[in-house]
């Protein structure tokens, strides 16, 4: 095969792509506005919210980066999903009955009940610039990928990308941007399964054959470190752990996770949404780390030259070289559209936390229908923001999006986790305290970013211990009344009622 699109794949792709965009349309039937733009009407389904969740989690970066790491190295990642068994028991004990509690309207509104306006903003504005960057590898990823199979430059296929997502999450707001979710969240784990099916036919002994020629190889985990004295190099433990506090900061802190468990008041929904996305995201993430495998087994039967070159194209490059023509085409399909579906994801959560955690704390008497004005106005500027960023990721060298991303996540997100959680689990910590924390952490964490060469995987412990000490020994020397001491606030774990 030359490697490809056949007519009948860019027929598939271009159909797909327009469904999506009808779909993003006509589900929310009637224009949003208010708190419906941002929260919803109220008739989403937990489990069309779960699938959304695991989507934004995972999306392309799935589908390319951890089977192109499996297949290049080993398994040595995958530590990184047991971090789950950290991220959805401690959200779903400590952290979600204070958000049910309290009903509300944006992840950072919570920062101002507990700690002030100050921290609300400058939340708000850590998480859009994280928000833009993450966005800005969600458009690079499938579009170096489409760009290697269909020859369609790929700048080109960036702008095509940003210009569908925006227009349909800035019609139907969170509702549009949930369905879209759930559709490409059950084509991303379907496609996944063909593909490794596909992969087990393919290679002579199948499955048990893949497992034998893997452990021969190495390509598990018999080379990897465990645990390491020093926990900033890299090991599994390391990898596990500081997956699992991103995984974590992700469910508690980042608006676009957040704003999905906010479309209900209902604690039990919450908890289902958690689980199920975790159940989803472990099994997703193995089933794809198990691809990277198989293709290297079948690549090493067929004799020649193995593939090589960026990890992220890979598995992008079977899918066109070896699979029928019009699955190829489905897939990619399904790889391009995921990666729009979680940039809408993004641009809705960035519009509702600019207008809701900033203009509207600058500006308490803006209507509904302003605000709404608002929002659709910052999701084009900041669609147009992330194109940008997305086209110089394009021509930069980065070696794996996976890594560069997880990076990006533990160092922000960190910062803005480690807040939320000195204010849930600490009733003594007060404004000045947590202030003075946040920027000390924030300045802590650049450094350990840009002038060591601290393991990505320990950025979050960082975040959180640095969060937690100086946050707390802040509020002890200036001595502020904390507002969780008000027994009537319920702003901590230790006011929520306990057994529901």
């Amino acid at each position: 095969m030359d490697g490809k699109f056949a007519v009948i794949d860019y027929v598939i792709l271009v159909a797909y792509l327009l469904l999506i965009l009808y779909i993003g349309i006509a589900v929310a039937k009637k224009e949003m506005k208010g708190k419906e733009f941002f929260k919803g009407d109220g008739s989403i389904p937990w489990w069309v919210t779960s699938v959304s969740l695991f989507a934004t989690l995972l999306s392309p970066i799935s589908f390319l980066s951890l089977a192109g790491n499996s297949y290049l190295g080993n398994w040595q990642l995958w530590a990184g999903q047991i971090g789950l068994f950290i991220a959805v028991p401690v959200a779903i004990h400590f952290f979600l009955p204070v958000y049910r509690n309290l009903n509300i309207d944006t992840a950072y509104e919570y920062l101002e009940m507990r700690f002030g306006k100050g921290l609300r903003i400058m939340g708000s504005s850590l998480f859009i610039i994280y928000q833009v960057g993450r966005m800005s590898i969600i458009m690079y990823l499938p579009a170096l990928a489409l760009s290697a199979v269909t020859g369609i430059h790929t700048v080109v296929i960036i702008l095509f990308m940003g210009v569908i997502a925006t227009i349909y999450s800035s019609i139907g707001g969170i509702k549009s941007v949930l369905w879209t979710d759930f559709i490409q969240g059950i084509v991303l784990i379907g496609g996944g399964v063909f593909a490794l099916i596909v992969l087990i036919v393919s290679v002579k002994g199948g499955f048990p054959e893949i497992i034998k020629v893997g452990v021969q190889d190495n390509k598990f985990f018999s080379e990897a470190v465990i645990f390491d004295p020093n926990i900033f190099n890299d090991s599994l433990f390391i990898i596990f752990l500081g997956a699992g506090l991103s995984t974590l900061f992700s469910y508690i802190s980042s608006q676009d996770m957040v704003q999905r468990y906010l479309t209900t008041t209902d604690l039990k929904q919450m908890n289902k949404m958690t689980i199920m996305n975790g159940v989803l995201s472990f099994g997703t993430a193995t089933l794809f780390f198990f691809i990277g495998t198989s293709l290297y087994v079948f690549y090493k039967q067929a004799g020649g030259d193995m593939p090589d070159g960026a990890k992220d194209l890979i598995f992008a490059n079977f899918i066109v070289t070896e699979l029928p023509a019009g699955i190829s085409g489905l897939l990619i399909a399904g790889l391009f559209a995921a990666g729009q579906s979680t940039l809408s994801t993004g641009l809705n959560s960035v519009a509702t936390s600019w207008t809701l955690d900033i203009q509207k704390v600058l500006r308490p008497d803006m209507t509904d229908e302003k605000g709404t004005k608002i929002a659709k106005f910052v999701s084009i500027i900041v669609g147009v923001l992330s194109i940008i960023f997305a086209i110089v990721l394009a021509y930069s060298n980065v070696t794996s999006a996976y890594e560069w991303f997880n990076g990006l996540m533990g160092l922000v997100l960190g910062i803005i986790g480690g807040t939320f959680t000195l204010g849930v689990l600490t009733k003594r910590a007060n404004t000045k305290g947590a202030i003075a924390g946040f920027i000390v952490t924030s300045l802590i964490a650049i450094y350990v970013s840009y002038f060591t060469d601290t393991t990505l995987w320990a950025y979050s412990l960082i975040n959180l211990v640095s969060s937690l000490v100086f946050g707390y020994l802040f509020s002890l020397l200036f001595k502020g009344k904390s507002k969780a001491e008000d027994s009537s606030a319920q702003l901590t774990y230790y006011d929520q009622p306990k057994g529901l």
